[in-house]
């Protein structure tokens, strides 16, 4: 459920007409829902509510620094995959030791980062990575807390390019060789083992792949306890799924439901990872038409939007709903490609979609661009990248300003030898 609905055929966010949001701040622009934002993490605390857990917002998803705050305020922790996002979830309000630190190409600089500010734990995904990880803390004089990476070799059921749970993958150590670098772990002076972490996929709209991958761990875990290797936290990633357009994805209690019983008797704190289930659906971007061009073959809507602004279309031909910021009676219907001004055929946000009659100055709703929207934009072609706004009830505000020409050359310098 989200709260972008139609009051008198005019698109609303809560109780803001989009179209005063458009005018006033220009487009392209991100705009989210303070009340989806709130009611999707309210879900998760609510469904997992009887046994020990900590929710940690993927950063990956969105890291705008007041939806960040937002969700440190209703206490949830973060997981991170870089230096970058360690900084963002500090700066904006997550507490250290709710952080949980996954990812495949960990730098010496974000590890000793990461340990001075004391996480939680270490997401390790490699023996070599481990290693590094006890040199470090062994100059530093600390000790590391660390889990491994599982990989429980289970189909997520999802697009290739989001699924991260299978051996041909480069995510985590195989399920197989999981006793052995327990062991070598064990036997590092400067690591201490507290947990396992395992993540499948994305977008996933099936508890199955959850539940038997959860199974699979727990079999591990205790093969551990019999090895003298007591574990603490079971982090079991994120993934959920939201509907983009036909999907019906597992509510967050449905979830709770298959899993709390596997964990139920176990002195375990469970972590998860929500991120697009929780800001998927809070955002849209919304785009003005620039122009309607009829090709050979078919129709084109350029808009002032480009992949560099959302590119999910483009590299994953994801699916988005279109909907008119102003329904408009008995407007007829076209069928085109809704395409922006970037300079290669990729450059789509849907195509041979069937949308409202548009013109020239009007204003369409790409809907779900909430999670891997704005965190994934680039300034190609040099465009300076989108405003982002969060509503709330009857009010707005800018939580990102949208980026000037002057920011496209931030950093730039000509050296002296031309």
């Amino acid at each position: 459920m989200n709260h972008f609905h139609y009051v008198k055929d005019e698109l609303y966010a809560e109780d803001v007409p989009v179209l005063k949001i458009a005018q006033e701040v220009n487009t392209p622009v991100y705009v989210y829902s303070h009340a989806t934002l709130t009611r999707h993490v309210i879900a998760y605390q609510d469904a997992f509510k009887d046994i020990p857990h900590i929710i940690c917002y993927a950063l990956k998803a969105n890291s705008n620094g007041a939806i960040i705050n937002l969700f440190s305020k209703m206490g949830c922790g973060a997981d991170i995959v870089s230096g970058g996002e360690l900084f963002r979830a500090i700066k904006w309000g997550i507490k250290p030791k709710n952080i949980v630190y996954a990812g495949v190409g960990k730098t010496p600089e974000e590890i000793e980062y990461a340990l001075k500010k004391n996480i939680l734990m270490f997401n390790v995904e490699s023996p070599e990575e481990l290693i590094q990880i006890d040199e470090i803390a062994g100059k530093m004089g600390k000790t590391a807390p660390v889990a491994l990476r599982i990989n429980p070799d289970i189909d997520p059921q999802t697009h290739p390019y989001i699924s991260t749970g299978l051996k041909k993958h480069k995510f985590g150590i195989a399920i197989e060789d999981g006793i052995k670098y327990y062991r070598m772990a064990r036997d590092l002076r400067h690591v201490r083992i507290v947990g396992v972490h395992k993540h499948i996929g994305s977008q996933l709209t099936k508890v199955e792949p959850f539940v038997d991958a959860l199974k699979r761990i727990l079999l591990l875990v205790d093969d551990l306890h019999k090895e003298g290797i007591h574990i603490r936290f079971i982090d079991i990633g994120g993934g959920v799924g939201i509907t983009y357009n036909d999907e019906e994805p597992p509510h967050p209690k449905d979830l709770a439901k298959r899993v709390i019983p596997l964990l139920k008797d176990r002195n375990i704190t469970l972590i998860l990872e929500p991120g697009r289930s929780i800001v998927g659906n809070a955002g849209i971007l919304i785009t003005k038409v620039l122009y309607l061009k009829k090709g050979v073959d078919k129709q084109f809507v350029i808009v002032d939007a480009g992949m560099n602004d959302l590119i999910r279309p483009s590299i994953y031909g994801a699916y988005h709903k279109i909907q008119p910021v102003i329904k408009k009676d008995g407007s007829h219907k076209i069928v085109a490609d809704i395409v922006g001004p970037i300079c290669e055929s990729g450059d789509f946000f849907a195509k041979d979609r069937e949308i409202q009659g548009v013109k020239s100055g009007d204003y369409i709703a790409i809907m779900s661009a909430g999670a891997y929207g704005f965190s994934m934009s680039s300034n190609y072609n040099s465009r300076p990248r989108p405003a982002e706004v969060m509503v709330k009830g009857n009010e707005y505000a800018i939580i990102r300003k949208r980026e000037g020409l002057k920011d496209l050359i931030r950093g730039e310098m000509i050296p002296k030898f031309l």
